[in-house]
């Protein structure tokens, strides 16, 4: 396992972070703790969770696991969010500072610990200034029950309103964005990665598989099933993003050249997808989820997985986003473009 720092912080993270989702409800505690002691065992010290994962399921289960382990996951990096409905009550949801107030305390009793290592907010809430909802944050940090703030699922400009006001106001400043990320889903390139390097933020990408499309167990004629069961082993999440990649020619490309790769240099599709983007620019860490030991022990090779010069200039041209409209295709990008040499910008608009 490699480290990293965590965004602008100063804490040093694995490079790869087991995600838990599933836990408490589709991997029970047996299974489960073998899964957690084995990503320890390997190095890695950094685990994500949510409240909304299993109605809390996930967070309860770790707690389980931390308590039967105190002197192995002492120092473990744990990382929860909060933003989505918690309860039928119209105020069980938002980043309002009653609900993150509940959310926190919840979270905490749950896990069994004092602080969150990491406290994400799940999502945007259109509905609550963000004034507020940092002030809470950083109030929360004051009183240590949180050592850092993240966010995830924002866009670019959202993520610098947010980073600006903290600025702004001397309050806590989120480190990372926990965002969607992969061979086959790079729009996040044109404006949120770009605001993430300029404000030192680590990106946290989910999905780095998207959602076992790049492990290369999939076809063409296999990716919708007769049954009706629609791509993405029944979670109805997966099976929207499924959709939606299975419907694109150049993401059957990827795979073929993910699966290409992955024959040259002796490893698994589902090593080459993640060396990729784990690699990329401002990612501080990779979520990675595992049901079984063996998915784990395949996903984990690639934390000290290198792509040569090659498979990854290959890898990035195939899975290029092409946008062809204004403002993010070609001639949209020529008006943010600017050069020393005037002959240079004439050769670039011909």
């Amino acid at each position: 396992m490699k480290y990293r720092k965590l965004g602008n912080s100063g804490l040093s993270v694995s490079n790869l972070i087991l995600g838990t989702m599933g836990f408490g409800t589709e991997t029970p505690d047996e299974e489960a703790f073998t899964i957690l002691d084995a990503f320890l065992d390997a190095g890695g010290n950094m685990i994500d969770t949510a409240d909304v994962y299993g109605g809390g399921a996930s967070e309860e289960l770790l707690g389980r696991w931390r308590a039967s382990r105190p002197d192995t996951t002492s120092r473990l990096v744990i990382a929860t969010k909060a933003r989505f409905g918690t309860g039928p009550d119209v105020n069980d949801a938002g980043t309002s500072r009653p609900h993150l107030h509940r959310a926190l305390n919840t979270s905490l009793r749950r896990l069994g610990v004092e602080a969150v290592d990491l406290y994400q907010m799940h999502g945007w809430d259109p509905l609550t200034p963000v004034e507020e909802t940092l002030s809470f944050l950083d109030a929360a940090a004051r009183a240590g029950k949180i050592h850092y703030v993240g966010l995830s699922n924002f866009t670019g400009w959202q993520l610098q309103l947010v980073v600006s006001t903290a600025r702004a106001m001397g309050l806590q400043v989120p480190i990372t964005l926990q965002q969607q990320y992969s061979l086959v889903c790079r729009e996040i390139e044109y404006e949120v990665i770009p605001a993430a390097l300029h404000n030192g933020i680590g990106l946290l990408p989910w999905s780095p598989l998207a959602g076992g499309f790049l492990s290369g167990k999939y076809t063409r004629e296999s990716v919708l099933k007769k049954n009706g069961t629609r791509y993405g082993d029944g979670n109805p999440m997966f099976q929207y993003i499924g959709a939606k990649i299975a419907g694109a020619e150049r993401n059957w490309a990827t795979v073929d050249a993910v699966r290409k790769t992955a024959k040259r240099i002796g490893a698994t599709p589902s090593q080459v997808a993640l060396s990729w983007v784990t690699n990329r620019p401002a990612v501080s860490a990779t979520i990675i989820g595992a049901r079984t030991i063996q998915q784990l022990q395949d996903n984990l090779t690639a934390a000290e997985l290198n792509l040569d010069a090659e498979a990854t200039l290959q890898l990035d041209n195939v899975s290029a986003p092409t946008p062809d409209e204004y403002p993010y295709g070609r001639f949209g990008a020529l008006q943010r473009e600017r050069y020393i040499h005037s002959s240079e910008q004439a050769l670039r608009e011909l």
